[in-house]
């Protein structure tokens, strides 16, 4: 069996998410799993980086799969391409030493979560951003990140609360800058629990508004309670930009 790294783009909005259902067809896992799967007469599992949630959106999620073919990386490809949905894409592959895994080998991640700071609608942009008109104190946001940058437990902002494993998480850099009518929230760590850079966008959005002060953010990680965070704010306006490996 050969071992492939393929990198995908999708956008997420019709999708429940990455992970393979019982109860439906319409997922990525699903879709990627079936083609492959006819294409070589064989089983196939697809392994993604992470798991994304229903509506979020990848410019490189990286995934892996073990195929029994005769077939090069480029056949693969344009199979896979011509027979993909058409917001489904693979943008590169290659084959990979057997012992390659996405998801355990990855060591960083890069997603963007892109908020409409107006009230005027974007026609073109509106599957990916989340409209917040209120008006945001950037500065005071940007205070409030370097008290979530570094090695922290995340526990309070994870929407999942029977984790057994544990919940420390290292973010290296949080970047929140205005761009015309936009604001960009771009984050980069060793790795995101579930639903954490939404619940951090949506409690620095309430630093922004002035709800908060930035140095609470302090206090919501020592306290370790979802309920002293933020909001969730909506799938759409989040991104997985790049997965990183040594």
């Amino acid at each position: 069996m050969r071992n492939f790294k393929v990198i995908l783009q999708y956008e997420g909005t019709k999708y429940q998410g990455w992970q393979r259902q019982d109860t439906t067809n319409n997922t990525l896992q699903g879709k990627l799993e079936a083609l492959l799967t006819k294409m070589c007469g064989h089983n196939v599992e697809v392994h993604a980086s992470g798991r994304t949630d229903a509506g979020v959106h990848a410019l490189g999620q990286t995934a892996n799969f073990h195929l029994n073919t005769q077939m090069t990386p480029e056949e693969i490809m344009n199979y896979m391409n011509r027979y993909l949905p058409e917001d489904v894409a693979v943008i590169s592959i290659e084959e990979v030493g057997e012992r390659f895994h996405s998801r355990l080998n990855a060591k960083g991640k890069t997603y963007v979560y892109r908020v409409l700071n107006t009230d005027v609608p974007h026609i073109f942009d509106r599957r990916y951003v989340y409209v917040f008109p209120e008006k945001l104190d950037i500065m005071a946001m940007q205070k409030a990140a370097t008290y979530l940058t570094g090695t922290h437990d995340f526990k309070a902002f994870t929407s999942n609360r029977r984790m057994k494993k544990s919940s420390v998480r290292t973010i290296t850099s949080i970047r929140i800058e205005a761009i015309q009518d936009e604001i960009r929230f771009t984050y980069e760590g060793n790795g995101f629990l579930y639903h954490m850079v939404r619940i951090l966008t949506g409690t620095l959005l309430e630093v922004g508004t002035g709800e908060r002060k930035p140095e609470e953010m302090l206090t919501i990680l020592e306290s370790g309670q979802r309920e002293n965070a933020g909001p969730l704010v909506p799938a759409k306006g989040l991104t997985l930009v790049e997965v990183r490996y040594s």
